[in-house]
This record gives C-alpha cells, structure tokens and sequence, in this order.
C-alpha cells in the first residue's frame, strides 16, 4: 500500500515539475518575452559600445597630450603669448572672389545633370 502512494505522489510531483517547467518556457518563448529580451541587450550593448567610444577618446586625449609634449607643440615660444592653435584642415581659398555673382561648379552628379530626363520616355 505504501508503495502504491509513494509511486503516486511521486509521479504527481513529476507532473507538477514537468508543467510548471514548461509553461515558464513557453512563457520565455512569446513574442513580447523575446521582444523584451532583445531590447534589453541592444541597450547593454549600447552601453558597453559607449565605454568603448570613451575609452578610445580618453586614450586618444592622453596619447596626443605625449606626443604634443615629445614635439613640444604645446610650450609657448613667449610665455605672454597664448598657445596658437593648429588647425587639422586649413581653407584653401580664405581670399573672398572679386565677383560676388560667381558660384562654384559642382561636381558632375546624376542628380544635379538635367540635361537628361528619364520621365520624358513616359
């Protein structure tokens, strides 16, 4: 008799695990669940990108504050002077043109070529 009620609550117990086991992956596998998830890693993963992003700019700020003192780019020739800044991209033209009616010629451009309409075909 014993034997009988302990295979029976046994296997209830079994039951009981086995459907509370599935229905929470069920419940993992919905859309929104999955939806909820992926959302959440797309910010950690932002998160870590952007500490990335930082790291890479506070090693860049030390590594040219090194160079700038090894070529002494930052030392002031006269101390009364400020530090002259130095510019990555100079103007090519910093003249203004004599003629303030002339404009520049683009670039070609399939986009700025009129000269051809392809709705004219229609």
């Amino acid at each position: 008799m014993f034997r009988r009620t302990f295979w029976f609550t046994a296997g209830a117990a079994a039951g009981v695990w086995a459907t509370t086991k599935v229905n929470r992956k069920l419940k993992q596998l919905t859309p929104e669940s999955l939806a909820a998830r992926a959302a959440d890693k797309a910010i950690e993963g932002g998160h870590k990108l952007k500490d990335f992003a930082l790291d890479v700019r506070d090693g860049m700020v030390r590594r040219e504050a090194e160079l700038g003192e090894a070529l002494g780019l930052q030392a002031p020739i006269d101390p009364e002077l400020p530090v002259q800044r130095h510019f990555a991209v100079e103007a090519a033209d910093p003249a203004p043109a004599a003629d303030a009616t002339a404009h520049r010629k683009l670039p070609y451009n399939s986009y700025n070529d009129n000269s051809y309409n392809r709705n004219e075909d229609h």
